[in-house]
């Protein structure tokens, strides 16, 4: 249902949008525009690359849209696809989810050509997108309600070619984080996210969360840039210069498998954390305290971490819910 006004094939550098119709009582043949930029030039692997999936993620956008407008072309040597606010209703509204159908992009997917906004734009991305990349970077952050330090995430692999592949885009991502984890499916165990169905096409996969608050994290938003361009140097796409200065030490490789490592408020009231982005904790330390907001003469209760680790996540929006994520943290390995 939706169509763009770029050619993917034409070499060049272009700037256009995706359509995707939405009549509606003030616009009955209108439609929405998603901004998309595609930089070809030669023969080489394609590139995909998106932000605002959540709309409330800024560090991606930014990125992105900097790189589209500093690229030049005739550097390129394959297909760069750029869409750097995919989720564009959600985008505008700077919420997680679009504001036109409540629908989460990224526990959609493959989406539906004849669904709802979002079930479109994530059938467009599976049906069309997807299907042209050899490599996809999904830029990310905590959103509205959670913050993190900033973070690549790599899909954990058995199959030797696979795993060497992504080492490979780890090491020319080069961020001071790297978390594993199961691109397949989300937390929730469910496999709706664009990291299953770049899997199924057998595209490279890289995600990260590179900041959150609802605001813009000054070092996030500079891992994602170099990353991104470190990772176009190393396929090839854009010259060996675009490499940033390599950093003075490696890269902390964490795991977040364990359950034990999460902290879930399970009950209504209002969070208090007891501990800080980067800090280190032992095992069954508290994550923080959630007072009672009716009664705040009765005694917090208080949450512990089941499994020591690194902070990477907490929450940022006091009020918490029963079931609400307070934060977590991964383990080195």
């Amino acid at each position: 249902m939706i169509s763009t006004d770029v050619d993917f094939d034409m070499p060049g550098l272009q700037f256009g949008k995706l359509r995707v119709p939405h009549s509606v009582h003030r616009s009955a043949y209108g439609h929405i525009q998603i901004p998309i930029a595609v930089a070809a030039n030669g023969h080489g692997p394609t590139v995909l690359l998106t932000g605002g999936v959540h709309g409330d993620e800024y560090e991606g956008p930014i990125a992105l849209a900097r790189l589209a407008r500093e690229i030049d072309v005739n550097r390129v040597t394959g297909r760069i696809i750029i869409a750097p606010t995919l989720n564009h209703p959600a985008f505008v509204a700077g919420t997680r989810v679009s504001p036109i159908d409540g629908v989460n992009l990224n526990r959609i997917f493959p989406g539906r050509r004849d669904g709802t906004i979002t079930e479109m734009i994530a059938h467009y991305v599976t049906a069309e997108l997807l299907p042209r990349a050899d490599c996809l970077i999904d830029l990310h952050a905590g959103g509205s309600s959670l913050q993190y330090l900033p973070t690549l995430l790599a899909p954990r692999w058995s199959d030797p070619q696979k795993a060497s592949r992504v080492e490979a885009l780890i090491d020319a991502f080069e961020p001071e984080n790297v978390i594993y984890f199961d691109s397949v499916r989300a937390l929730s165990g469910e496999d709706r996210v664009i990291g299953n169905y770049a899997h199924q096409k057998n595209v490279d996969f890289l995600t990260g969360e590179f900041g959150g608050g609802s605001s813009v994290n000054i070092d996030g938003l500079s891992t994602a840039e170099k990353g991104i361009r470190g990772v176009l140097a190393h396929l090839g796409v854009l010259p060996a210069d675009q490499r940033a200065t390599p950093r003075d030490r490696g890269i902390r490789r964490f795991a977040m498998d364990d359950p034990g490592l999460y902290a879930f408020a399970d009950r209504r009231g209002f969070f208090e954390p007891r501990f800080a982005l980067g800090q280190t904790l032992p095992s069954g330390a508290v994550a923080g305290l959630i007072h009672d907001i009716d009664n705040p003469w009765s005694a917090p209760v208080v949450v512990h971490f089941r499994t020591g680790g690194i902070a990477m996540c907490v929450r940022t929006f006091s009020l918490v819910e029963a079931g609400d994520c307070i934060g977590h943290l991964a383990s080195e390995i």
